[in-house]
């Protein structure tokens, strides 16, 4: 499986870890960067690793910012990201089981790295669960 990841400043750490760790578990990864822990402005990565996973370059991707509010609502702007923002591991199983999220948003600021790993974990080993689900899923482009 082909990962896209990318954070700002604030994730900037969790990034260079998660790389690392997912690389071992045979993952592909594709960093979108940052590449410093220099402010920045998370729109600028965050856009790039949208349009990876809709034209399919990536088959998801991970982000990451201080609260991964900015990360989300900009990564949602692209009509085919479900970018989903987590804090614990059921929820991220639930942003994929339920809302079959393809990008995982995580806060750097508010959760430790191994949270962050196990998040990480959890939602890519989650299955989409469709049905009823997946009728919620169709009615969220009707208004694009």
């Amino acid at each position: 499986m082909k990962l896209g990841i990318c954070s700002d400043h604030a994730g900037f750490q969790y990034k260079g870890k998660l790389i690392a760790a997912l690389r071992l578990e045979g993952y592909e990864m594709v960093d979108f960067g940052t590449d410093s822990e220099v402010s920045m402005d998370y729109t600028d990565v965050a856009h790039p690793l949208a349009k990876a996973v809709e034209n399919g370059s990536v088959d998801a991707g991970i982000a990451l910012c201080g609260t991964g509010n900015g990360m989300a609502i900009t990564l949602n702007k692209h009509r085919g990201i479900r970018a989903g923002l987590a804090w614990s591991s059921e929820i991220a199983r639930l942003v994929k089981a339920h809302n079959n999220a393809n990008v995982l948003v995580m806060p750097a600021r508010f959760v430790p790295y191994r949270t962050a790993l196990s998040m990480v974990r959890v939602w890519l080993g989650t299955q989409f669960e469709g049905g009823r689900h997946q009728r919620r899923i169709d009615k969220m482009t009707e208004c694009l």
